[in-house]
């Protein structure tokens, strides 16, 4: 609030006296009009004292306020007259005064008692307990503790596995309240009353999480523990945004932990036919389909048994293009799944200009046969260096996904029933799993999507 000096508003009420109304005087000094209004009907009544400012603050017993708010009825005044008659700084004041009569007549005038009221201490009862009575209660009391106490340490143990460090002693308290004393178990806690009714509150109050866990736990299992926290948010990002360190919290609260590869054996068989130069050159990227494809071959043990997949991926998006599964690693294996590569290249509607199959030295590839094959479909064979399985990345990252997300995590009990969830595998490899690299699509749904533009 503005302060203004004594030789101000007297300067004020001069320029009103001069003739000048309120609305003029209050434009002219730049004041509120009520404020005018209010200078010049205490100086009419009080003269100079009634502008001069309160060096202190004034104390008005109960009886001049009935004074005031029985003159103001009786002579019908407005609140500022009144003020203004009475020499009352605050109008605000008598309209206080006139609600507090209206309610609690002349009591509640009075002045209220400042501080805390002075609460008269209750006497002590006294003790009339022997010795021996006093030595039984407090044996009692310890005996009391102690079970308590132990009760909680071992309810901790069990608590601390699953639950955070600041939620160990609300949720135990809460669990223990029944057997024991809710005073006893603060104590024994050293945990403050509203601290625990503060967590208590927590505890029981809806998880604003619980759907978001839902849908992680829905993807996770869905996929069957495959996925991580990167490939969960990705699937998530297709219905809302939300942010990868926000999934990698809930799946660690949720305890849900992708798939850990295991190392992979592998072998060199030597060279029985003519190697082709290595054309790809470790350039693991096409631009569109069917322009570089990469295969291999990897092998299963069931039981004593053998079974072996031979697959072609494209590297455009690394979908199974074809692929063919034996018990035994002939050179049928490799022809027939060439034959169902070729069948697949005839109703594609992309052309094969240009096409490099790249494998490793292996002898299947090394035969005659499967080379003219290559070389009279148009197809330029290509093969990593001797020993170098770098040169065939992306096939051997493949076997490494499919053996530790689909063979080393079930139980297969022949190599029949493994051959059978293989099918099943390669098919959700092609269409559901997706790759971060793929912006978040299969393989299939990555082509599909290129072939639409």
């Amino acid at each position: 609030m503005t302060k203004y000096s004594f030789d101000f508003k007297l300067q004020v009420i001069q320029f009103y006296l001069d003739n000048h109304g309120y609305q003029a005087t209050a434009r002219y000094f730049n004041v509120e009009c009520t404020t005018v209004r209010k200078w010049v009907k205490a100086y009419q009544y009080h003269g100079a004292e009634g502008i001069k400012p309160r060096t202190s603050k004034l104390n008005y017993t109960a009886e001049f306020k009935l004074h005031v708010v029985t003159y103001m009825t009786l002579n019908n005044l407005s609140i500022r007259e009144t003020a203004a008659y009475f020499n009352i700084p605050a109008f605000t004041s008598v309209l206080e005064w006139k609600s507090l009569f209206k309610i609690g007549g002349l009591d509640a005038l009075k002045p209220r008692q400042k501080g805390r009221p002075n609460i008269m201490k209750r006497p002590k009862k006294p003790d009339n307990r022997t010795e021996q009575e006093k030595l039984i209660d407090e044996l009692t009391a310890e005996l009391l503790y102690l079970r308590a106490e132990n009760d909680v340490l071992k309810k901790y143990q069990e608590l601390e596995e699953r639950e955070e460090q600041r939620r160990l002693k609300p949720e135990t308290i809460e669990e223990l309240k029944g057997k024991h004393p809710l005073t006893l178990l603060l104590k024994v806690s050293h945990l403050a009353r509203s601290s625990y009714y503060y967590h208590r509150k927590s505890l029981f109050s809806a998880d604003p999480e619980s759907d978001l866990k839902a849908k992680i736990l829905s993807i996770y299992h869905e996929n069957k523990g495959r996925y991580g926290y990167r490939r969960i948010t990705a699937i998530l990002r297709r219905e809302f945004i939300i942010n990868h360190k926000k999934v990698q919290r809930l799946m660690k609260q949720l305890n849900l932990k992708s798939l850990i590869r295991p190392k992979k054996y592998r072998s060199y068989k030597g060279q029985i036919g003519r190697v082709a130069k290595n054309l790809l050159q470790r350039q693991f990227t096409a631009s569109k389909p069917n322009q570089k494809w990469v295969t291999d071959v990897t092998e299963f043990k069931v039981n004593g048994e053998k079974l072996y997949l031979s697959p072609i991926l494209d590297l455009y998006n690394q979908e199974v293009i074809s692929y063919e599964i034996t018990k035994r690693p002939k050179y049928e294996l490799v022809e027939r799944m060439l034959e169902k590569a070729l069948t697949y290249l005839q109703s594609s509607k992309r052309g094969r200009e240009k096409l490099i199959l790249h494998s490793d030295q292996g002898w299947q590839y090394q035969m005659a046969q499967y080379q003219q094959n290559l070389k009279k479909n148009n197809i330029k064979q290509s093969m990593s260096r001797k020993g170098n399985c770098y040169d065939n990345a992306v096939i051997e990252n493949f076997f490494g996904i499919l053996k530790s997300e689909f063979f080393y995590t079930q139980r297969f009990e022949s190599v029949d029933h493994l051959q059978t969830e293989l099918h099943k595998y390669i098919d959700y490899y092609n269409h559901k799993r997706i790759k971060l690299k793929l912006k978040g699509l299969s393989p299939i749904e990555y082509r599909t999507q290129s072939l639409s533009l």
